[in-house]
């Protein structure tokens, strides 16, 4: 998640902002009153670099936090136990920072599941997408409940059933014992202590990855003066078009941007194609020894009928997000993932620039 851009708010008073400075640069009060401390220092137009200076607080320490207590403020509308927020009011910023990922209603659950539990972040980090994917499910397996813990040992029951090995089997059955909630959840995973079927789930379909690979392939985008006859006012209101790296996009003075693709064969088949950027990093099921880079993501906006071969874009916590399961889910599907487009690799970009050479 990025860093929180100022709003339209008017700038903070400039003895504000000294007040403010002052009492990060001596860590005073709490994260919570860090973050929005931070949040005012954006709306004053400082950037990110500037705090850092001013206070010592990181970027990447600024974004932790204002994003965390953004998740903060929506779980304590969702409903916290006096407990929880007495805890999270102190510490817990790393914790929460987690929770982005989830539902409003999710995060309240699975915050007081931490505490519950004596969980760490990086515990939590690996916790939050088997609670994100079960959130998916048009009904919850048989005997599992509701429950964010419930959540969580459905997926280590699913692991648990696909290893043929007694070591790895045992230590799954064991962590979802530990997390189950219900009666119904303990029961179906103490079920696999004497059932030893082994399972192979359905793996996840290959990411659809591509890489553009020659100049041909990255075509120019030029913009359309109009229909013949035009004047010359018509020429001169056509705006500069200048492309942007890595993928020649191309932005205007209005709202939004064009962006060039090559017409292969599945961007013709799409209805209603649209373009998202971003990092490889941020794929579902993207290989962990591949390189992060930018990659644009081509998804159908027409194609929303589920099928167990593709990703989909679907929305969680009110943000876009590309989600694949095997069987129908129940969040609504805004578009199907057609394409993932990686930048083109050229060694020496001054030597398309040169005039070919040809031999007499």
């Amino acid at each position: 998640m990025t860093m929180v851009t100022p709003g339209s708010s008017p700038s903070p008073d400039p003895d504000l902002v000294q007040t403010i400075l002052l009492s990060l640069r001596r860590k005073q009060g709490t994260w919570v009153a860090w973050a929005q401390g931070c949040q005012t220092l954006q709306q004053a137009k400082l950037t990110p670099q500037q705090i850092f200076e001013e206070t010592g607080f990181e970027p990447i320490q600024q974004n932790q936090i204002v994003v965390a207590e953004q998740v903060y403020q929506s779980i304590l509308k969702a409903g916290l136990s006096d407990k929880a927020q007495a805890h999270f009011d102190q510490r817990g910023s790393d914790l929460l920072y987690e929770l982005r990922v989830l539902s409003q209603a999710d995060r309240a659950r699975v915050a007081e599941f931490t505490l519950k539990h004596g969980l760490e972040a990086d515990e939590v980090r690996e916790l939050v997408k088997p609670v994100k994917e079960y959130s998916y499910r048009k009904e919850n397996p048989p005997g599992f409940g509701d429950g964010p813990g419930d959540a969580i040992a459905f997926h280590f029951w699913k692991l648990a059933r696909q290893k043929d090995d007694l070591q790895d089997r045992s230590r799954l059955i064991a962590q979802g014992l530990r997390f189950a909630d219900s009666d119904g959840a303990r029961q179906q995973i103490e079920t696999l202590l004497t059932d030893f079927t082994v399972v192979k789930e359905q793996p996840a379909p290959t990411l659809p990855l591509y890489r553009l690979e020659t100049e041909t392939d990255l075509p120019r985008i030029i913009p359309v003066v109009g229909q013949m006859p035009l004047t010359i006012d018509d020429l001169k209101a056509v705006p500069v078009a200048v492309p942007e790296n890595p993928f020649g996009m191309v932005t205007f003075s209005g709202t939004g941007a064009w962006i060039a693709v090559p017409g292969w064969q599945v961007i013709f088949q799409s209805e209603d194609p649209v373009g998202l950027l971003t990092r490889a990093r941020q794929l579902p099921n993207y290989p962990a020894e591949a390189a992060d880079e930018p990659v644009l993501v081509i998804v159908d906006r027409a194609n929303r009928e589920w099928q167990d071969d593709g990703y989909f874009l679907v929305a969680q916590a009110e943000q876009l997000t590309m989600h694949w399961s095997p069987s129908p889910i129940d969040a609504p599907i805004l578009g199907k993932v057609v394409l993932i487009l990686r930048p083109k690799r050229i060694l020496d970009e001054d030597y398309n620039r040169q005039p070919w050479q040809l031999d007499e």
